[in-house]
């Protein structure tokens, strides 16, 4: 047996660590950049905070903000014009994982044109050429795209979102920096969270996981644990901010590696046909979807109780699968996360084609636990 492991190749962490963009920038001989974030990023004055320090470092940029929350073929088009238009040679990601995945859309098409139409590079793509040179500043603790070698487009002609997976794509650079995050509203903290605690759940039961990845995952929970309660009510709480940033970027190291499950193989159609926030889709089905598996990873499941400080040593397994499951489901609901796909609007109308997207996305065969469009549709009911 094989294990792959791929990271950055230098990372930043700690509040101000966008200070050093002009020293990393000189080291890698780049001249301009090409700043890929979202509208909303630059109307808050969140963008600023590093634009700033290219302006006093007499670094050249140009900003492309044509990005939606789930980024489309469209945007990541019009990207790669505006980036060769640009006379920029690197791309300067700051957001969440809509403008990073962009970003390394744009890149790797920037590189290698013979994928210019996008949805050639779903799933595993035979990519020959590293990315344009992509320095990543997270402004959310969530997706880790800024370790992740994969990256999501939603082709919105055939409503679906493309998973791709290509080691070509990671960022040279990733600054994670918690003084990004400190404006991020309430919901957006909670949701973006339990997406990170999806990742670390699902990356340490699925059918890939080994010693390595396990070790990430768990400390990644236990920190989620520790952490997303006060930074999503105490904004400012510099130790609850940071130890989420990190947390995140640690759950992304392993799961960029070995892989997910049928929770974000049920999400991401949820996002692609109706809208709805990734992290809020995946920290909806979490619960049911843990219960679910919970009979072919016991083992993991006292593990991720102890993480979560809910395991006492008299439980047998199947107990501490149980505290665990409600562990989750307890901190969803006090984050205020949706508990019912009705209240989003779904309708039941809807789960068919929805089971028959989830069945057929990359992430699903990762599961550890086997499951078809009929035990998908099943799941989906669980939770309208």
């Amino acid at each position: 047996m094989i294990n792959r492991f791929i990271l950055n190749e230098v990372s930043y962490f700690g509040p101000g660590a966008r200070e050093v963009l002009p020293q990393e920038i000189a080291r890698l001989s780049l001249k301009k950049a090409f700043v890929a974030t979202d509208k909303d990023l630059i109307k808050y004055g969140v963008a600023d905070k590093v634009l700033k320090v290219l302006e006093a470092a007499h670094i050249p940029y140009e900003i492309f903000s044509e990005i939606k929350p789930n980024p489309t073929v469209t945007n990541v088009k019009a990207g790669v014009e505006a980036y060769a238009a640009s006379g920029a040679d690197f791309i300067l990601a700051i957001g969440g994982g809509s403008s990073i995945d962009t970003a390394k859309a744009i890149g790797i098409i920037t590189n290698n044109p013979e994928f210019s139409d996008v949805v050639s590079l779903e799933g595993v793509a035979p990519t020959k050429k590293k990315s344009v040179p992509i320095i990543a500043l997270p402004t959310t603790a969530g997706t880790a795209a800024e370790v992740t070698i994969n990256y999501v487009i939603t082709d919105e002609v055939n409503e679906k979102k493309m998973v791709c997976v290509d080691p070509n794509d990671i960022p040279a650079i990733a600054i994670v920096d918690a003084e990004l995050m400190y404006t991020l509203p309430k919901s957006l903290t909670a949701s973006t969270g339990l997406d990170a605690l999806t990742h670390a759940i699902e990356g340490l039961i699925t059918k890939g996981a080994w010693e390595m990845s396990d070790m990430f995952e768990i400390k990644a929970i236990e920190m989620i644990a520790r952490y997303l309660e006060t930074a999503t009510n105490e904004p400012n709480n510099a130790e609850a901010r940071n130890g989420m940033a990190v947390a995140q970027y640690i759950a992304g190291m392993a799961f960029s590696n070995v892989g997910l499950g049928v929770v974000h193989g049920m999400a991401h159609p949820l996002g692609a046909i109706f809208d709805i926030p990734h992290g809020v889709a995946n920290a909806l089905l979490l619960p049911t979807i843990m219960e679910f598996n919970a009979p072919a990873a016991l083992d993991k499941y006292v593990l991720i109780a102890k993480a979560m400080n809910v395991y006492s040593c008299d439980m047998t397994k199947e107990q501490a699968a149980e505290a665990a499951v409600k562990a989750v489901k307890e901190l969803s609901i006090r984050l205020g996360i949706p508990q019912h796909l009705s209240e989003l609007g779904i309708k039941e109308s809807d789960l068919d084609k929805l089971a028959e997207s989830a069945a057929a996305d990359v992430c699903t065969p990762g599961n550890p636990r086997e499951v078809n469009k009929e035990i998908i549709l099943e799941l989906y009911k669980k939770v309208l």
